[in-house]
């Protein structure tokens, strides 16, 4: 059965009708809170911005917490709210709400052009407005933006109408719109204009002569000034009883054919028609302009001239339509092109003025008589815009790959890919929506491969459409090999990669290679830094804004390290890599991924704990600037979590280039901040990607380095075969290289793998020889981390005084060193060692001082351990409260670190806990997750 789904108008006070009637939403704030996802459907309104909407003044501490109830509140009502990462979002179909379905009628009654049809989609439109919207609610600052963009769309609606009304003769039905639309602005010369020749045109020739008085009272008495030039020349034409003047037979209506399967993009048509509209109502005042720029592709031209169609009712005196050919080798010359315009606008070819700054003057005196809508398609640059500038009353709209911001009050609109839905949409009007529907999931496969790219998309389907006997999954299945994406994507004259190519061919050298190089860098963001690396000088910052004013690359935003980060998008990345298979390329690989090296041990040398780092002597490193450097990675935890996934994709290209050195060294440099955040799947991908590189490129000390890496992952799963395996095989290559170092760290893996199955006896000879081996060598960190060890084999084996002889040397040792880190790591052995003799004052003397360490370094891992020894201790000395607290926070973090092992640990305690003091349901529920995490731990590593 079909549930239906609520309506929901803004378009006067807040309203929501189910299908027995209207739902009722009690309480203000749910009401606020829903009007604000209203407003923004189908866009993820962020909890910060909900907030503020809620509670503008003072924030409570629990509103993030009064949020989420507030939010299930409305989904009790029905209203239906999806949850994201970083707020909420409602996701409703064109007709579930009145605003939608306005900005649809508008867009289709434009697209329409001054037939029947488009004065009929206007009315309906109109219809849905009831009076101020929202205008039940208390306003918010955050509202007003969307608040101000509906309003003005109405009343452009309106306009619109007007002028279709007296375009067709109804000069009478006009009047009653006219006199509305004065009653909201009731200083608008060229509104009390039309109404006067409306009242003319109907025989009412008194009412017209007293409008007249109307507004030339109100503007002097009320304003000091009379009427302009325009509005006294219609009262003269009254008084004269003259028709208006007839418009010129030659005005020129140049622009192309309409998209007839325009899909989508109503909001940004909604922005460009109201920007321009303006313009027919203000002939005084400077010229409306909107710019349209993007990636090729995007669809600029297209929607350019969709909204010039939808404005041409106010252009009545003409329509001007200029190729400034700015992607060709050439692009057009404003002596040629204001040429073009003046013949356009009736000047004889030997009239026209030699000089380019004549001819601008003739062109701008023309349209200040007659003013047009100007589309200016395929703009190279801001001068040549420039030129072919009305002075007065005109509308431009422009279309450029490049930004062009420098043109004032000048609607800049930055065109992106369209959203999933209406790049389906676009593709079901190519090849029929039931075919598509037939196969929806091959249709939504097929517009991810385009990157939901206008061009790409209709290119598809013009394929699909030529070929009706092909299934969607035909294609589907050729587009999922990315080398060979950009072939797929040709169709007569529409071809993908022929558009890249003419924003390419206008690049500097510099630019060009950037271009190719981080083509290969994969999907995920860049740094800018990465494109110092590829030139090999540093401050290369004009490269990267010539690659994003051409809209090439985008800008991703800023990182939390205040890196601003760029992107590719995904068929740009394609055509990318194609050009980059040379030696240049290569070369400027192998120094971003140097860059990433130094930039990494730079990082990790910041860590809480480094030991056991293996690197890579023979990896080349790229240094970045020493001060981009330091403020890169003064906060090291910060620097990698921004480059996390760069650094992971920076592995496997450095493995699939055949690069072993940058691979391993890059995997093995990683592993601090792997260890810190218990990301074992990524070390595991990182270390097997670089092993299988170090093998084929018969690179020994990589394959063991990456064999041990990958036998402390599987110790940490509690895989102690395949763990012993590899630190076995680990240590006979390093022993073979001569590597005593090494070979201790690969001994200490497998002491550990014999103490944690309990073979504690055999750990403790491991311990002991890995042990002497970093005495001969002189690595004291190694000793500290050895004598750790034993002394907590001997805790396991109850050997207390022993114990305390061990890990007494190493804090004395780790205090020496000035290594906190392990500090921190034998105060929670010693802290385990006094609750064993019973000393719980000084155990958990030991275990707040492990935890302050932890704390202080930003080891949330280690210091959730300390933290559930330290909750086990307050519970057994019967502060059960101050424990409880410790044990569930130390539960969150081991659940936010996905350390499962840690995690039924602490739920284990926890049953135990509340089964002591009672709690009988709360305990079972705990021992249950901790069974369950359990049982599947061990079926994951069988």
């Amino acid at each position: 059965m079909v549930v239906e789904q609520p309506v929901f108008s803004v378009l006067g006070p807040l309203q929501v009708r189910g299908q027995e009637g209207p739902l009722r939403i009690a309480g203000r704030k749910p009401r606020l809170l829903l009007a604000s996802l209203l407003l923004e459907a189908n866009e993820v309104v962020s909890s910060e911005a909900l907030v503020e909407v809620l509670w503008p003044r003072a924030q409570p501490s629990s509103a993030v917490a009064n949020l989420r109830t507030y939010v299930s509140t409305l989904r009790s009502a029905g209203v239906q709210i999806e949850a994201r990462a970083s707020g909420y979002a409602m996701q409703l179909d064109t007709e579930r709400l009145d605003a939608l379905e306005f900005e649809d009628l508008v867009a289709r009654a434009r697209a329409a052009g001054r037939s029947d049809e488009a004065a009929e989609h206007l009315r309906r439109a109109l219809a849905l407005w009831r009076g101020t919207p929202l205008g039940d609610l208390p306003a918010s600052p955050l509202w007003d933006g969307r608040l101000r963009a509906l309003t003005q769309a109405r009343l452009a609606a309106v306009e619109d109408l007007v002028a279709l009304k007296l375009a067709r003769g109804e000069h009478a039905a006009a009047i009653d719109d006219l006199r509305d639309l004065i009653g909201e602005h009731p200083y608008r010369e060229d509104l009390w204009q039309q109404l006067i020749l409306a009242l003319h045109h109907s025989g009412r020739r008194a009412e017209a002569l007293n409008a007249y008085a109307t507004i030339r009272r109100q503007l002097v008495d009320e304003l000091g000034i009379e009427p302009g030039q325009d509005l006294r020349d219609v009262h003269a034409s009254v008084l004269a009883g003259d028709a208006p003047p007839a418009p010129v037979a030659a005005a020129p209506h140049q622009l192309p054919a309409d998209v007839p399967d325009f899909t989508g993009r109503a909001r940004d048509v909604a922005a460009v028609t109201s920007a321009l509209s303006a313009g027919a109502h203000r002939p005084d005042g400077p010229p409306a302009i909107a710019v349209v720029t993007g990636p090729p592709g995007v669809g600029k031209s297209a929607l350019a001239v969709h909204c010039a169609h939808a404005l041409r009712a106010g252009y009545p005196a003409g329509q001007l339509y200029l190729c400034l050919g700015g992607t060709d080798a050439e692009p057009a010359d404003p002596l040629a092109l204001l040429a073009e315009a003046l013949r356009a606008l009736g000047v004889a070819e030997a009239a026209l003025p030699p000089t380019v700054r004549e001819r601008a003057s003739l062109y701008r005196s023309l349209l200040s008589e007659r003013p047009m809508l100007v589309l200016l398609d395929d703009a190279a640059d801001t001068a040549q815009v420039r030129a072919l500038l009305p002075g007065s009353g005109s509308a431009v709209l422009v279309t450029s790959r490049r930004r062009i911001a420098e043109l004032p009050g000048a609607l800049q609109l930055e065109l992106d890919v369209l959203p999933p839905a209406e790049a389906e949409q676009l593709l079901g009007r190519i090849v029929g929506p039931e075919r598509v529907a037939e196969e929806r999931e091959a249709a939504q496969a097929i517009v991810r491969s385009c990157g939901h790219l206008p061009l790409a998309v209709r290119v598809a389907g013009a394929r699909l459409a030529g070929r009706p006997g092909w299934s969607l999954g035909v294609l589907r299945q050729r587009l999922e090999d990315e080398a060979g994406r950009l072939d797929e994507l040709r169709a007569g004259d529409l071809e993908v990669r022929g558009s890249f190519e003419l924003s390419y061919r206008r690049l500097s050298d510099d630019a060009a290679l950037a271009f190719r190089a981080i083509g290969l860098l994969g999907e995920q963001s860049v740094p800018g830094w990465v494109a110092d690396a590829v030139l090999d000088r540093p401050r290369s910052d004009a490269v990267v804004d010539t690659l994003v004013d051409a809209n090439l690359l985008r800008l991703a935003g800023t990182d939390p390290v205040g890196q601003p980060r760029y992107r590719l998008h995904d068929l740009i990345r394609c055509a990318a890599k194609e050009k980059a298979g040379g030696d240049t390329e290569r070369n400027a690989l192998a120094r971003v991924l140097g860059g990433w090296l130094t930039a990494a041990e730079h990082a990790s040398l910041r860590l809480p704990t480094t030991l056991f780092g293996l690197t890579s002597d023979l990896a080349p490193r790229w240094s970045l600037e020493r001060e981009t450097l330091g403020r890169l990675t003064a906060q090291p935890l910060s620097w990698f979590d921004a480059e996390r996934e760069s650094l992971v994709e920076a592995v496997r290209l450095a493995a699939g280039a055949g690069l072993a050195q940058s691979a391993w060294g890059l995997a093995a440099t990683l592993v601090p901040y792997f260890d810190l955040h218990c990301l074992l799947e990524e070390w595991q991908l990182t270390h097997r990607l670089a092993l299988d590189s170090a093998r084929a490129a018969g690179d020994r000390h990589g394959e063991a380095a990456m064999l041990r890496g990958l036998a402390q992952v599987c110790l940490y799963q509690d895989r102690y075969a395949e763990a012993e395996d590899m630190f076995k095989r680990a240590r006979a290559i390093f022993r073979e290289l001569g590597d005593t170092r090494s070979e201790a760290i690969s001994i200490c893996g497998l002491a550990a793998v014999s103490q944690f199955s309990g073979r504690h006896l055999k750990a403790l000879g491991s311990f002991r020889h890995a042990l002497a081996m970093f005495l001969a060598i002189g690595d004291r960190s190694g000793e500290a981390y050895a004598r750790q060890a034993i002394g907590r084999v001997y805790l396991s084996l109850r050997d207390l005084q022993q114990a305390s002889r061990w890990l007494g040397d190493a804090l004395r040792l780790a205090e020496e060193l000035g290594d906190t880190h392990r500090e921190g790591c034998v105060s929670m052995q010693l802290g385990r060692m006094y609750d064993l003799f019973a000393q719980s004052e000084r155990a958990m003397r030991y275990q707040g001082h492990a935890l302050d360490i932890f704390e202080a370094l930003g080891d949330r891992h280690c210091g959730a351990y300390a933290m559930r020894n330290l909750g086990g201790l307050q519970v057994a000395r019967g502060d059960r409260s101050d424990g409880s607290d410790q044990l569930e926070r130390s539960l969150v973090i081991f659940q936010q670190l996905g350390d499962r092992s840690g995690e039924a640990d602490t739920y284990q305690t926890l049953g135990e806990l509340y089964r002591s003091s009672g709690r009988t349901t709360l305990a079972t529920h705990y021992l249950h997750q901790a069974r369950e995490l359990r049982r599947e731990l061990s079926e994951s590593f069988a």
